[in-house]
Formats: structure tokens, sequence, C-alpha cells
């Protein structure tokens, strides 16, 4: 689990052992302070024989010569200096943390002599380090009571060196809160379905309290006095009954309009009576990814003490094939009024966001609103596993949430919507139906959101294939990737708060 690395920023640090890291740039000299651990021309014939010319995140290992109180170092590639990015710091966290081995005790030198991070990419390098040792083995408990003397340490103790330590202190906790929230949403879309149900998803929320986050859970009772006959459909086949969270974050003046973002928390996605084949269904566990990236969202706002109103929604539903579950060829009426006719229990996460947008909009009357779901595999076949899908109805906010992608690395590629699509999902005995069939199947997805937002600025993020599952990165080797906390929180702060 998250957590197995302590990690301290100095201004200084007395090296006694263990693994020390040091930065090099193609153009400059090592890190300063790298010479008392082993003189430069070691470190620059070293560099010569291994063929290492400090290209972006590349590494050389160097056995510490006589008399160095380091055990190993290891020289980290920083590429050119003057194009150093924040990603490229963060990046760099990363790639530090997976040189560390087996090592317990590790030191990291950061200031180049061409290339001294400030304090906020000394904070960056540092989220990159702890998002980099995340890892999700709470159930391997045999495993580790067999573990030999070759296993990694149970502990990594990291002392980061830098001169901006002293000027770090508010990016670094800003930093922690980030990790804090992007580690609660690899959590939850890493735990078992059987473990995380909705009452168990809602209880990950109550516990925002504690940092001054305001949360109603709505029960099944109250989600049919309002008549979201759309979400409650979903969850019908289910013994376990959903569960319409709203967590309210106050940083900004009371009459300042919130931000709104709603999630998509099917716990466990069978595809209902429209049963999906077994291979890969064990994945559908992950089919809450858009709630667990809101709920991160929100404590990592409320942990930073974020200058903003914002507010989270979440629509927490299993889908089963039971007795009572719904079926092929219903029609379900959505609180907002609007009917709808379910041609595939499969295009269900669509119906849970119906009501949750729209109540959502009627009771907190956002600035805008946001929704994160992992909602079609259609997504996938359009853009990989390397953007997300996003469809929105406000040229500003698309261009703002486009923005805070390129700048956390957390892609999004701007997809259509148009009347041509909206057609599509037209219904002959209601007002529309849950699918429009194969073709254009993410446009059609968000052609049917767009029925329940109204002309309130809005934005549909389709994560599907980056939220679970999504390739290895300098920064994540988790199944489950947290996608979204570092794009929207950065949304948030770039755009909305005082």
């Amino acid at each position: 689990m998250a957590g197995e690395i302590e990690i301290k920023v100095r201004k200084s640090a007395d090296v006694k052992g263990g693994t020390v890291i040091v930065l090099k740039t193609k153009e400059g000299a090592a890190t300063s302070g790298a010479t008392e651990l082993a003189p430069a021309d070691v470190i620059e014939r070293a560099s010569r024989a291994s063929d290492f010319k400090a290209s972006r995140l590349s590494t050389c290992v160097i056995l510490a010569p006589h008399g160095s109180p380091a055990d190993k170092l290891i020289v980290l590639g920083m590429g050119e200096a003057e194009s150093l990015t924040e990603n490229d710091w963060l990046n760099a966290g990363g790639a530090a943390a997976a040189a560390f081995g087996k090592s317990a005790d590790v030191t990291i030198f950061l200031d180049m002599p061409d290339a001294a991070p400030d304090a906020a990419l000394l904070a960056q390098f540092v989220l990159g380090l702890r998002l980099r040792a995340y890892k999700f083995d709470r159930y391997k408990v045999a495993t580790k009571k067999g573990e030999d003397d070759g296993a990694d340490p149970a502990r990594i103790k990291v002392t980061v060196v830098a001169a901006a330590a002293v000027d770090a202190k508010k990016a670094l906790s800003a930093s922690d809160a980030i990790a804090e929230g992007v580690e609660l949403a690899r959590n939850l879309v890493n735990e078992p379905a059987n473990i995380l149900g909705p009452l168990e998803f809602a209880e990950y929320a109550v516990a925002l309290g504690k940092l001054g986050v305001t949360v109603e859970v709505l029960t099944e009772k109250d989600m049919k006095k309002l008549g979201m006959g759309a979400l409650l459909a979903v969850g019908q086949g289910s013994v376990r009954p959903p569960r319409l969270v709203v967590m309210q974050w106050s940083g900004s003046k009371a009459d300042e309009k919130p931000v709104a973002f709603v999630g998509k928390g099917v716990v466990f996605d069978t595809g209902g009576i429209s049963i999906k084949p077994a291979g890969g269904m064990e994945e559908m566990k992950g089919d809450m990814g858009g709630a667990a990236a809101v709920i991160g969202l929100l404590h990592t706002l409320a942990a930073r003490k974020a200058k903003v109103n914002a507010i989270g929604i979440l629509g927490l539903v299993e889908n089963m094939p039971d007795g009572n579950a719904y079926r092929p060829g219903d029609v379900v009426t959505s609180m907002s009024g609007q009917t709808i006719e379910v041609l595939n229990t499969d295009a269900e996460g669509r119906l849970v966001l119906s009501d949750a947008l729209h109540y959502c909009n009627e009771r907190f009357k956002p600035k805008l609103m946001i929704n994160l779901a992992t909602l079609t595999g259609a997504i996938g076949v359009a853009l990989g596993p390397h953007h997300a899908g996003l469809f929105c109805n406000d040229d500003a906010l698309a261009a703002a949430l486009t923005s805070a992608g390129l700048k956390t690395d957390e892609k999004l590629w701007r997809m259509p919507l148009g009347k041509d699509y909206d057609k599509m999902i037209d219904s002959k005995i209601a007002d529309m139906k849950n699918t429009g069939g194969r073709q254009a199947g993410a446009i059609t997805a968000a052609q049917f959101l767009k029925r329940f937002v109204g002309s309130t600025p809005w934005a549909h993020l389709d994560i599907a294939s980056t939220a679970m599952g999504a390739p290895s990165t300098e920064v994540n080797q988790s199944w489950g990737s947290g996608f979204g906390v570092r794009l929207l929180n950065a949304f948030v702060a770039d755009n909305h708060e005082g």
C-alpha cells in the first residue's frame, strides 16, 4: 500500500551509507556536492565507460569509490537543462524511485549547477517519487509472510536535498494533498468488488468530514422520492442498495457559485441482463473510476484548503443480472422527467449519470459541471489508452481542461457533439434510447448525457481506457491509475481559485 516510502526534504544532508542519487543534464556537471561522494573525474570516466549521455531519465550506476560515504551512487540523466518542464521533474521523481532497487536508505541531491529546482519543481519531484512508490498489496498476506532476505524493504527512507527546501513548505503541502487524493482514487479502483460496494464506497466519502468536507448520503428511499428512476433501475438487480453521495467543500465566499464534479460509481458491472463476456469481466470492479477520481479530487481540494467552492456527486450502484433486474425493452423515467427506452442494460453508466447530473444542476446551480466516467469501450477504440475523451458544450471550458491535461500529462482529446449524433439516440416509444448502436458509441453516450445538463457549461470525460489498465508510466505502475485527480486539481487551481 501507499505509505511505504518516508520522504524528508532538507537543505543539506550528511550521507552515512546507503544509496545516493545525483542528477545530471546533458550539458552540465552532476549535482552540486556530488564530488564529496565521488570525484568528478570518477563520475565522468564511469559515464564514458557505460556510454551514459545523461539523456532524459537514463541512469548510470557507479560503485562508490574508496572513502566515499555512499554505498552506491546513481546518476540520473535529466536531458537538456533549458527544456526542463514541471512534468520532467515529476517524471524524474518517478525514475528516481524506480532506481531504488532494494535500498532502504536513499539520499537524492537535486541542485545541478545549470538547473536547480525552485520550490514548485521540488514539489513536483517529490510528488513523482511518491506516486511511483505506490503499491496495492494489502491482500498479499501469505506472500508477505514468506518473504526472504532478498525481498524489497518494508519501508524506504528517502532524503531529498535541495536549496529550495527552505521555501517549499507550502508547495510540498499541496504536493502531499495531491498524492493523497491520487492514492485514494487508486486504492478504490484497485479494491475487489466483494470488499467495496456502494455502502462501503460511501463510507470513504463520509471520512472526508475530518478534512472539513460536508457529506450527505442519499438512500434508495431518498432517491425514490426524488424520482431518480434511471439510477435506481440500474441498481435494482443487486442485493446491495445504491447510494447517491453529495460532498461539499466550501473554500470561498458563501455567495460564490460552486464548480461541480460528478462521478460514475458502478462498483461492479456485469452488464446486467445484457451480460458481458466472461473474459475480462473481472476488470469491471474498476467501473467506478469516475467516482474514485471525484472523491480523490475533493480530498485534495480539502487537504490543501483550496480557495474554491466545489461539489462532488457520486452515483454508486452495482449492475447485476437478477430476477429483479431491469430488462432490455424497459422504459424508465429519469428525475428530469425525460423517459428512456433501455435497449442494452450494459449501457448503464449514462443512466446513473443522467439522474446525478440533473440533481446536481437543479440543487446547486453550479457555474459548471464536469462528469467523469469509465463510460464506453468505444473511446478506447478511438483514442487508445493515452488520451481520455473530452466532450463539451463550452469552448472555453474545453480549452481550460485541455490545458490542464497537458500540464499534468493526463491528456484529453476533444471529441465532437452534434445534432446528427443526437438523432441516433431518438426513440420511437420514449424520449430517448440508452444506446445508439456500435457506430460512434462514445459520442452518442455523450449526446445522451448532454440532454440532462441544460444550458450549464458542461464537460464529460470518458476515462474508460485511462483510469484502469492503462500503460505503466514513470509515475504509475498501478492497474488503477487515479486518472483525473491531478488534471482536475490543476484545472481548479488555474481557473477557479481566488
